[in-house]
């Protein structure tokens, strides 16, 4: 079998299974390990598919600007952030990321809630600047036209001298192996100290990211204490259950 024959092969049963190994492919394509090996560091240095250890992953779906994401998802952002609503209590201090979906949680803050919100996005602040109950600290720092979000050291030296009750990740990617990954590594860092800042880390993240890694390391999977889907009941949720993480 030819090598681009054999790459075919490897990105369909990746879109198809949503994960490849090694043995498996070694197997299938009656070629070695080391030939697979080089197979799969071809397609990731293509940027199609994310090299784990014995196999690949797929990367994310998730559009990579702000003003394409709000848009991607809505009515499940929506499901999620709802259910996000459970965990707020009166006078609790929380972290929101940069996510869309931190977005529609501030959205949807009822008027008569009392908190106190840590967050470097620039559209949260903008949301919550009118709300009563509120009080609102922004982290500052350099502020990105993509993402929307501050970051940098100014962001993360500010981050470390607070303190969360719970910190709310919109999330890019999650994998039980890779754990929680994005696209920026700015971004990952600043989300990094975030979980490290907060008693509880609560993963907001639509079902299409579960599975899939990007480069750049938010935290372990053991790290959050709560996914919210808007589909719980999917046979790979398993993976996360099963390592003691809530899955709602």
């Amino acid at each position: 079998m030819l090598k681009e024959e054999r790459l075919e092969y490897i990105l369909k049963k990746l879109q198809t299974d949503h994960k490849v190994l090694q043995a498996e492919l070694s197997s299938d394509l009656q070629v070695s390990e080391d030939t697979v090996r080089r197979d799969l560091e071809s397609l990731a240095q293509n940027g199609q598919l994310i090299k784990v250890r014995g196999g690949a992953i797929p990367h994310s779906p998730n559009p990579y600007s702000f003003k394409e994401r709000i848009q991607y998802h809505e009515e499940d952002k929506k499901h999620i952030a709802t259910k996000a609503l459970s965990f707020l209590r009166n006078g609790q201090t929380i972290m929101l990321d940069g996510g869309t979906s931190t977005l529609m949680l501030a959205k949807l803050i009822p008027a008569n809630l009392h908190l106190t919100v840590i967050t470097n996005s620039v559209p949260i602040v903008s949301q919550l600047m009118d709300h009563p109950g509120i009080e609102l600290i922004f982290t500052g720092g350099l502020i990105g036209k993509n993402s929307q979000t501050s970051g940098g050291m100014d962001t993360i030296r500010m981050l470390e001298k607070l303190r969360a009750d719970i910190c709310f990740l919109g999330i890019c990617s999650l994998h039980p192996v890779a754990g929680v990954t994005g696209l920026d590594l700015g971004e990952a860092d600043v989300k990094s100290v975030m979980v490290e800042s907060a008693n509880k880390a609560i993963a907001l993240a639509t079902s299409d990211k579960m599975g899939t890694a990007e480069p750049f390391k938010v935290c372990d999977i053991t790290g959050l204490d709560t996914i919210i889907t808007d589909n719980p009941d999917l046979p790979s949720l398993k993976p996360y259950i099963n390592l003691g993480i809530q899955v709602i």
